[in-house]
Protein backbone atom coordinates (compact mmCIF):
# COMPACT_ATOMS: atom_id res chain seq x y z
CA UNK A 1 0.00 0.00 0.00
CA UNK A 2 1.46 3.63 -0.89
CA UNK A 3 1.93 5.82 2.00
CA UNK A 4 -0.64 8.93 1.73
CA UNK A 5 2.53 11.47 2.61
CA UNK A 6 5.45 11.44 0.30
CA UNK A 7 9.02 12.41 0.28
CA UNK A 8 8.63 16.13 0.46
CA UNK A 9 6.25 16.23 3.52
CA UNK A 10 8.90 14.13 5.52
CA UNK A 11 11.68 16.95 4.95
CA UNK A 12 9.64 19.99 5.43
CA UNK A 13 8.02 19.06 8.71
CA UNK A 14 10.67 17.18 10.29
CA UNK A 15 13.51 18.98 12.12
CA UNK A 16 16.43 19.31 10.17
CA UNK A 17 18.78 16.65 13.03
CA UNK A 18 16.42 14.05 12.87
CA UNK A 19 15.64 14.32 8.91
CA UNK A 20 19.33 13.87 8.46
CA UNK A 21 20.04 11.54 10.75
CA UNK A 22 16.98 9.80 9.39
CA UNK A 23 19.07 9.96 5.64
CA UNK A 24 21.52 8.10 6.99
CA UNK A 25 19.74 5.68 8.21
CA UNK A 26 17.75 4.75 5.28
CA UNK A 27 20.85 5.19 2.89
CA UNK A 28 23.07 2.77 4.58
CA UNK A 29 20.37 0.02 5.14
CA UNK A 30 19.91 -0.21 8.28
CA UNK A 31 15.89 -0.50 7.99
CA UNK A 32 15.65 -3.85 7.70
CA UNK A 33 12.73 -6.85 7.34
CA UNK A 34 9.85 -3.83 6.11
CA UNK A 35 6.58 -5.48 6.10
CA UNK A 36 3.10 -4.07 5.96
CA UNK A 37 -0.10 -4.45 8.00
CA UNK A 38 -2.97 -4.43 5.80
CA UNK A 39 -5.20 -4.09 8.72
CA UNK A 40 -4.45 -0.97 10.21
CA UNK A 41 -2.85 0.57 7.40
CA UNK A 42 1.00 0.67 9.03
CA UNK A 43 4.67 -0.40 7.61
CA UNK A 44 7.04 -2.72 10.35
CA UNK A 45 10.49 -3.11 10.22
CA UNK A 46 13.65 -3.54 11.98
CA UNK A 47 15.31 0.07 12.21
CA UNK A 48 19.51 -1.28 13.91
CA UNK A 49 20.47 1.77 16.18
CA UNK A 50 22.76 1.24 19.17
CA UNK A 51 20.73 -2.13 19.22
CA UNK A 52 17.94 -3.49 17.31
CA UNK A 53 14.46 -1.67 17.34
CA UNK A 54 11.38 -2.73 16.14
CA UNK A 55 9.89 0.25 14.88
CA UNK A 56 6.37 0.89 12.69
CA UNK A 57 4.88 3.71 11.61
CA UNK A 58 1.12 4.43 9.79
CA UNK A 59 1.04 5.25 5.86
CA UNK A 60 -1.32 7.92 6.47
CA UNK A 61 0.63 9.88 8.80
CA UNK A 62 4.31 9.07 9.37
CA UNK A 63 4.91 11.19 12.41
CA UNK A 64 2.50 8.64 13.97
CA UNK A 65 3.81 5.17 15.34
CA UNK A 66 6.06 3.84 17.14
CA UNK A 67 9.71 2.83 18.10
CA UNK A 68 11.40 0.94 21.13
CA UNK A 69 13.97 3.47 21.43
CA UNK A 70 13.99 6.02 24.14
CA UNK A 71 12.60 9.16 22.22
CA UNK A 72 9.87 6.47 20.50
CA UNK A 73 8.80 5.37 23.81
CA UNK A 74 7.79 8.80 25.56
CA UNK A 75 5.83 9.43 22.31
CA UNK A 76 8.22 11.65 20.51
CA UNK A 77 9.42 11.39 16.86
CA UNK A 78 12.66 9.67 16.26
CA UNK A 79 15.40 9.33 13.62
CA UNK A 80 13.91 5.61 13.25
CA UNK A 81 10.37 6.08 12.69
CA UNK A 82 11.39 8.93 9.97
CA UNK A 83 13.73 6.08 8.48
CA UNK A 84 11.37 3.88 8.05
CA UNK A 85 8.64 6.67 6.41
CA UNK A 86 11.46 7.38 4.28
CA UNK A 87 11.80 3.77 3.12
CA UNK A 88 8.07 3.18 2.58
CA UNK A 89 7.75 6.63 0.02
CA UNK A 90 11.47 5.72 -1.72
CA UNK A 91 9.80 1.60 -1.85
CA UNK A 92 13.73 1.16 -0.39
CA UNK A 93 15.52 2.96 -3.20
CA UNK A 94 18.35 5.59 -2.32
CA UNK A 95 17.44 9.22 -2.30
CA UNK A 96 18.78 11.64 -5.03
CA UNK A 97 21.12 13.80 -4.13
CA UNK A 98 19.62 17.23 -4.20
CA UNK A 99 16.55 15.75 -2.50
CA UNK A 100 18.41 14.96 1.06
CA UNK A 101 19.38 18.64 1.10
CA UNK A 102 17.30 20.69 3.59
CA UNK A 103 15.71 24.07 2.98
CA UNK A 104 18.21 26.17 5.32
CA UNK A 105 16.68 29.65 4.88
CA UNK A 106 15.96 31.54 2.05
CA UNK A 107 19.24 33.53 -0.34
CA UNK A 108 19.44 35.15 -2.86
CA UNK A 109 20.32 33.52 -6.42
CA UNK A 110 22.19 36.26 -7.64
CA UNK A 111 21.20 35.93 -11.02
CA UNK A 112 19.79 38.47 -12.88
CA UNK A 113 16.28 38.04 -14.68
CA UNK A 114 12.75 36.85 -14.89
CA UNK A 115 10.58 34.39 -15.22
CA UNK A 116 7.95 33.05 -17.78
CA UNK A 117 4.36 32.85 -17.86
CA UNK A 118 4.29 29.44 -17.35
CA UNK A 119 7.15 29.32 -14.51
CA UNK A 120 4.79 32.27 -13.13
CA UNK A 121 2.26 29.94 -12.81
CA UNK A 122 3.63 27.01 -10.75
CA UNK A 123 5.30 30.03 -8.45
CA UNK A 124 2.09 30.79 -7.44
CA UNK A 125 0.64 28.06 -7.13
CA UNK A 126 2.99 26.84 -4.82
CA UNK A 127 3.01 29.61 -2.67
CA UNK A 128 -0.28 29.19 -2.17
CA UNK A 129 0.08 25.33 -1.37
CA UNK A 130 2.56 26.19 0.75
CA UNK A 131 0.35 29.21 2.61
CA UNK A 132 -2.39 26.59 3.57
CA UNK A 133 0.56 25.18 5.87
CA UNK A 134 0.36 28.66 7.82
CA UNK A 135 -3.22 29.18 9.30
CA UNK A 136 -4.78 30.10 12.23
CA UNK A 137 -4.22 28.65 15.66
CA UNK A 138 -7.57 27.82 17.32
CA UNK A 139 -7.15 24.58 19.27
CA UNK A 140 -6.20 23.23 22.69
CA UNK A 141 -3.02 23.27 24.03
CA UNK A 142 -1.90 19.97 23.35
CA UNK A 143 -1.74 20.24 19.97
CA UNK A 144 0.59 23.32 19.90
CA UNK A 145 3.74 21.56 19.11
CA UNK A 146 1.82 19.51 15.57
CA UNK A 147 0.22 23.73 14.91
CA UNK A 148 4.35 24.88 15.53
CA UNK A 149 5.14 22.05 12.93
CA UNK A 150 2.54 23.40 10.26
CA UNK A 151 4.26 26.73 10.51
CA UNK A 152 7.61 25.05 10.11
CA UNK A 153 6.40 22.86 7.19
CA UNK A 154 4.86 26.05 5.59
CA UNK A 155 8.14 28.43 5.98
CA UNK A 156 9.91 25.10 4.70
CA UNK A 157 8.08 24.97 1.90
CA UNK A 158 8.53 28.78 0.50
CA UNK A 159 12.00 28.62 1.31
CA UNK A 160 13.42 26.81 -1.99
CA UNK A 161 10.76 28.81 -3.71
CA UNK A 162 12.62 32.03 -2.80
CA UNK A 163 16.32 30.86 -3.23
CA UNK A 164 15.66 29.50 -6.99
CA UNK A 165 14.66 33.14 -8.34
CA UNK A 166 16.10 35.12 -10.11
CA UNK A 167 16.87 39.06 -10.15
CA UNK A 168 14.58 41.62 -11.67
CA UNK A 169 11.50 44.06 -10.35
CA UNK A 170 9.51 41.39 -11.67
CA UNK A 171 10.62 38.82 -8.98
CA UNK A 172 11.14 41.04 -6.44
CA UNK A 173 7.42 42.14 -6.93
CA UNK A 174 6.75 38.27 -5.89
CA UNK A 175 8.08 38.17 -3.06
CA UNK A 176 6.88 41.64 -1.53
CA UNK A 177 3.40 40.47 -2.20
CA UNK A 178 4.25 37.59 -0.73
CA UNK A 179 5.26 39.28 2.54
CA UNK A 180 2.18 41.19 2.35
CA UNK A 181 -0.16 37.48 2.77
CA UNK A 182 2.11 36.59 5.33
CA UNK A 183 1.53 39.95 7.15
CA UNK A 184 -2.46 38.96 6.78
CA UNK A 185 -2.04 36.01 8.26
CA UNK A 186 -0.07 37.02 10.95
CA UNK A 187 -2.73 40.13 11.62
CA UNK A 188 -5.58 37.33 11.27
CA UNK A 189 -4.68 34.49 13.99
CA UNK A 190 -1.70 32.81 12.92
CA UNK A 191 0.18 32.52 16.29
CA UNK A 192 3.71 32.90 15.53
CA UNK A 193 5.12 33.09 19.58
CA UNK A 194 8.13 31.10 18.78
CA UNK A 195 8.73 33.72 16.06
CA UNK A 196 8.86 30.95 12.77
CA UNK A 197 6.91 33.24 10.28
CA UNK A 198 8.64 36.20 11.47
CA UNK A 199 11.80 34.83 11.11
CA UNK A 200 11.35 33.66 7.58
CA UNK A 201 9.81 37.18 6.90
CA UNK A 202 12.91 38.91 7.90
CA UNK A 203 15.23 36.52 6.47
CA UNK A 204 13.17 37.45 2.63
CA UNK A 205 13.25 40.86 3.23
CA UNK A 206 17.45 40.34 3.74
CA UNK A 207 16.95 38.60 0.13
CA UNK A 208 15.12 41.89 -1.42
CA UNK A 209 17.93 43.83 0.11
CA UNK A 210 20.45 41.76 -1.79
CA UNK A 211 17.99 42.10 -5.03
CA UNK A 212 19.21 45.90 -5.17
CA UNK A 213 22.59 45.20 -4.62
CA UNK A 214 22.00 43.09 -7.89
CA UNK A 215 19.94 45.03 -9.92
CA UNK A 216 19.07 48.66 -7.88
CA UNK A 217 15.64 48.57 -10.20
CA UNK A 218 14.20 46.00 -7.50
CA UNK A 219 13.75 49.09 -5.11
CA UNK A 220 10.43 50.04 -7.33
CA UNK A 221 9.34 47.08 -5.88
CA UNK A 222 8.64 48.32 -2.62
CA UNK A 223 6.71 51.30 -3.05
CA UNK A 224 3.36 49.75 -2.04
CA UNK A 225 5.08 49.41 1.51
CA UNK A 226 5.33 53.04 1.94
CA UNK A 227 3.23 53.74 4.39
CA UNK A 228 1.70 50.76 5.77
CA UNK A 229 2.26 49.50 9.40
CA UNK A 230 2.74 46.34 9.52
CA UNK A 231 2.15 43.80 12.76
CA UNK A 232 6.18 43.90 13.34
CA UNK A 233 7.61 46.10 10.84
CA UNK A 234 9.09 44.04 8.70
CA UNK A 235 8.89 46.70 5.84
CA UNK A 236 10.66 49.34 7.72
CA UNK A 237 14.49 48.22 5.81
CA UNK A 238 12.65 48.31 2.71
CA UNK A 239 11.21 51.62 2.75
CA UNK A 240 14.34 52.61 4.13
CA UNK A 241 16.08 51.98 0.95
CA UNK A 242 13.71 53.02 -1.06
CA UNK A 243 14.11 56.78 0.82
CA UNK A 244 18.13 56.61 0.31
CA UNK A 245 18.07 55.78 -3.27
CA UNK A 246 15.04 58.73 -4.23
Amino acid sequence: MKPYYDFEKIKYSTDGPTFEKAVDIHEVGRVQGVSENAVDHSVHATVLGSKPYRVFVSLHHYDEGNCECYLGQRDILCKHMVALAIYAVMNGKSIPKEDKELPGFPVCSGRKGEINENELKKFKKAVTSAMTYIKPYNGPSKIWFAYQNSLMEGCNRLTPLVSKLPVSFQTATLLVNMLLRLERKICNGVDDSDGTVGGFMQQTVDVLLKYVEVDPNCVEAFKPLVGLETCFGFEEPLVRILDEMD
